[in-house]
């Protein structure tokens, strides 16, 4: 590595630190649009003060009609390496205790606050390397550009203005993940299973039944309500399936009961408890009435058992050459009087195609008995890990760290999925949870210090 790079990193740590502070001060969650602020006033101040940080660094900024602003490193050089991070974040939610989300605090060498992680601390990362390579005097033969968002995490319409606009650099990366670098990001499919069948009210039926609060996640909640049960009826079948499924309960009279599992995001689905599948797999215990509806209802837990994600039970489970297998996972569960809708989400490997996947799942779902919908598939994002790029983005990160360098693949999406060469590389190091979306969120003040300095290291063995 560069000697002038990791001390101007060490040198300039506490610059950084303030700059993330401020930052971060500024509560950029999606609201509603005003003038010239199309996600709301608070994002575009934050956006807005990221750009006068780039500014005063000596880099000329573009603004795009407040959606996105760039900053080069030299507008002369012939454009090649984009950066691509964001300014939005999150809501505050409940549950911090270190400190109060908008007021970021250093604690025990970490940074605490909303957005430390998730991108704001990363992003200056980013630009303080542009920083470093520039106040070090080092010398680029090609251009590179910090690409500032301001609507990542509620639906990206900030970069689809931009690319209206600007082409695609020859090369991507974005400082909103982990380290080494993830160049493989699922496909998915999502699809909905329906059918109309009416309570008979003979009998114990399952007369509403409600779980889930978005396609993306695992219920962690499933209430429900009977016809012909009892407070002991419940209790009796309730402890049976505890002795299957790690949930908990809730009973609040002769009809009503809550499953109480755990969520998890659907890209990780067997890191939650599905409380609506839990359900589900209670009328077994229950002295169900003969009839179409309960036949159907025991059809949804054979289509997606409990504690399989590969999509087995709906024909789809498959491998790609990569290792990254197939997730499917029940997410939305809605039951009333007249029929019965759930909704699953699956994350598609390099192998899925509309054949060995949709229309399998069609088939395996309307055999069933159910109606079956689906909007067709967002394919795989795939940039080959021996490629070029790939390489020196790697090299970079080891010789820096030390630690070795390898493309991974996952189930989630990121900023660069629909660029044709583009890949999220760091900021945050393996092993290490900085509750990025949750309560507490923080990144290691040692781990802002590293990220400058592989992504000024990345930037010159690019670009130099």
């Amino acid at each position: 590595m560069d000697q002038r790079i990791k001390s101007f990193a060490e040198d300039h740590i506490d610059e950084l630190k303030k700059d993330i502070k401020d930052l971060c001060a500024i509560p950029s969650v999606l609201s509603d649009p005003a003038p010239q602020a199309p996600f709301g006033e608070e994002c575009r101040r934050a956006l807005r003060f990221g750009g006068k940080l780039c500014e005063r660094y000596g880099f000329k900024t573009t603004d795009y009609d407040n959606y996105v602003i760039a900053a080069d490193f030299d507008q002369d050089l012939p454009r090649y390496l984009d950066i691509l991070g964001h300014t939005d974040v999150v809501p505050a939610g409940e549950g911090w205790s270190v400190t109060e989300p908008f007021k970021v605090i250093e604690k025990d060498g970490r940074l605490y606050g909303r957005g430390t992680s998730d991108d704001k601390g990363p992003l200056l990362c980013a630009l303080y390397a542009m920083r470093a390579i520039k106040e070090s005097a080092i010398p680029l033969k090609r251009g590179v550009r910090i690409i500032m968002g301001s609507d990542e995490e509620t639906g990206s319409i900030d970069i689809e203005k931009y690319y209206e606009k600007e082409e695609e650099a020859e090369c991507t990366f974005s400082p909103d993940a982990e380290f080494p670098l993830i160049n493989i990001e699922k496909g998915m499919f999502r699809g909905d299973l329906s059918a109309c069948a009416s309570c008979e009210g003979e009998g114990v039926e399952l007369v509403s039944m409600t779980a889930g609060v978005a396609t993306n996640a695992v219920p962690n909640r499933a209430r429900a309500e009977f016809l012909g049960t009892s407070r002991q009826m419940f209790a009796s079948a309730l402890e049976k399936l505890k002795e299957k499924v790690p949930v908990d309960y809730q009973i609040y009279d002769d009809r009503e009961i809550m499953i109480i599992g755990e969520s998890a995001h659907a890209s990780t689905p067997e890191k939650g408890v599905n409380a609506g599948l839990a359900l589900l797999m209670l009328l077994s215990y229950l002295p169900m009435a003969d009839n179409r509806r309960n036949s159907l209802l025991g059809m949804v837990p054979k289509l997606f058992p409990y504690g399989v994600y590969d999509g087995r039970g709906i024909g789809i489970d498959m491998t790609d050459r990569e290792g990254l297998s197939l997730t499917a996972t029940l997410d939305l569960f809605k039951v009333d009087e007249k029929g019965m809708s759930f909704t699953f989400d699956s994350r598609v490997p390099l192998c899925a195609t509309e054949d060995n996947c949709l229309l399998t799942a069609r088939r395996y779902i309307e055999e069933a008995g159910f109606t079956f919908e689906c909007p067709g598939m967002i394919p795989v994002h795939y940039v080959p890990g021996d490629s070029d790029f790939v390489k020196k983005l790697l090299n970079a990160y080891q010789d820096v760290t030390g630690l070795t360098g390898r493309a991974i693949g996952i189930g989630g999406g990121t900023y660069v999925h629909d660029l044709k060469n583009g890949v999220a590389f760091g900021a945050v190091l393996p092993g290490i949870d900085t509750r990025m979306h949750g309560a507490d969120e923080f990144m290691p003040v040692d781990n802002l210090i590293t990220a400058v300095e592989v992504y000024a290291q990345a930037i010159i063995d690019i670009c130099g």
